[in-house]
């Protein structure tokens, strides 16, 4: 039960692995668990300066293993309540914290993406998928809507018409067509590669300029423009004239190779 999700930092990228292949990586407690406990510690973790979302085995994941899950009655209920002021609960989570990650979070996907995976995978920053793989709003197979964060981060992605669409059928679509609609951001035959190509070229940019981008948008895409601007202008006054914004100048006038410092918080 402890394995079901594997961290591993190496090199300053962390890699998260769904791990319950037998099962297609479906979400049981345990699952739901180790995906919140992986992203709060990674929320943390200042030398990270990018995270990779995989699953084992044949499938990044196809969702709430309904079965497994319902033996219990008393499990629905800790999915859904929100204790205190928390704005999440326990469903929500698994998707939701890897926003709040600084460092970007890349979803390598394949096989299948469905319901909760779906959900989980649009949480993270960047969706790499393989061709072969397909996604689903599946909720409404099983009577159910979507209920893991899916309302805030679908809404930036695609027209709202289209979002109704694969909700209300839990119609499968193919890698290309889900890019084409937005949900996901590259299809390649090799996405892992591409994933890591890509932060090959986030990490010669300072993170502090990376987790404040990814926080900037996070905060003022839906946002209105007062809101915006003065998010603007907060994140900029807290990267402007520190050292690792300083060594971004000095690498780009002179071709300096000076290592970044330790990502600063925010």
């Amino acid at each position: 039960m402890a394995d079901r999700v594997l961290l591993d930092i190496d090199n300053e990228i962390a890699t998260v692995t769904l791990n319950r292949p037998d099962k297609y990586n479906g979400l049981d407690m345990p699952m739901f668990d180790g995906i919140v406990k992986a992203a709060k510690q990674l929320k943390k973790e200042r030398k990270v300066r990018a995270v990779i979302l995989q699953g084992a085995g044949k499938a990044f994941c196809t969702g709430l293993d309904v079965k497994t899950v319902s033996a219990n009655p008393l499990n629905f209920a800790r999915l859904l309540v929100k204790p205190g002021r928390k704005i999440s609960n326990l469903a929500q989570d698994v998707a939701y914290l890897w926003r709040q990650v600084p460092a970007p979070v890349i979803a390598v996907t394949h096989g299948y993406c469905f319901g909760g995976g779906l959900q989980i995978a649009l949480g993270a920053d960047f969706r790499y998928s393989t061709p072969d793989c397909e996604f689903s709003v599946m909720e409404a197979k099983w009577g159910l809507i979507p209920d893991m964060s899916l309302m805030v981060t679908l809404r930036e992605l695609m027209p709202i018409d289209k979002a109704k669409e694969l909700t209300m059928t839990a119609r499968r679509i193919p890698a290309e067509e889900a890019l084409s609609l937005g949900m996901v951001t590259r299809v390649s035959e090799d996405p892992l590669q591409e994933a890591y190509d890509f932060i090959a070229e986030l990490k010669e940019k300072s993170p502090d300029a990376v987790a404040a981008a990814k926080l900037l948008f996070n905060q003022t895409w839906s946002a209105d423009d007062k809101t915006a601007l003065d998010w603007e202008t907060r994140l900029q006054k807290k990267i402007i004239g520190r050292l690792n914004q300083r060594t971004a100048v000095a690498r780009s006038g002179k071709g300096d190779s000076k290592p970044f410092a330790e990502r600063r918080g925010f």
